[in-house]
């Protein structure tokens, strides 16, 4: 499972020109489900971006999590994140989980999310052609792959 967790100001998700999803500070984060994602990877990451002590404390060092700063969340699906480009300049997409595997996964990162966080969690819609928009804060940026070694 990847993710690109983005700190901001504020973002929403809007499908055929109505928001689905809003909110101010807090993450955004695109999720990407791979084949062999399991409940265990979307448990991992949930908990560990959660728990990313990326939001500023009083003394302005980023030392508090998402829970601390009692911001809100946004998750959004994104196959495109499971893009292997060694070959050529057409991505693939054969890591990407399928759609039966990929959206009970995405839920239930999601669910995992909202109850670490303790409110409702924002969400896209699998497969529907989203149009993003965020302000990032700070800038902050960080990628998370539960496969990765150093996850």
């Amino acid at each position: 499972m990847r993710a690109v967790i983005q700190r901001v100001s504020r973002a929403s998700v809007t499908i055929d020109g109505a928001i689905k999803s809003s909110i101010g500070p807090g993450l955004l984060v695109l999720l990407g489900v791979g084949n062999d994602d399991t409940a265990e990877d979307a448990d991992k990451l949930a908990r560990k971006t959660a728990n990313l002590r990326i939001f500023n404390d009083d003394e302005g060092v980023m030392n508090r999590s998402v829970i601390e700063s009692a911001g809100d969340v946004i998750v959004v699906s994104q196959f495109t994140l499971l893009a292997c480009t060694k070959k050529g300049n057409r991505p693939s997409y054969i890591n990407a989980a399928r759609h039966e595997l990929a959206v009970p996964m995405y839920e239930l990162f999601c669910r995992k999310m909202s109850e670490l966080i303790g409110k409702p969690v924002g969400m896209g819609v699998f497969g529907a052609d989203m149009k993003i928009e965020l302000v990032n804060d700070g800038p902050v940026t960080i990628c998370m792959d539960t496969k990765a070694k150093d996850a």
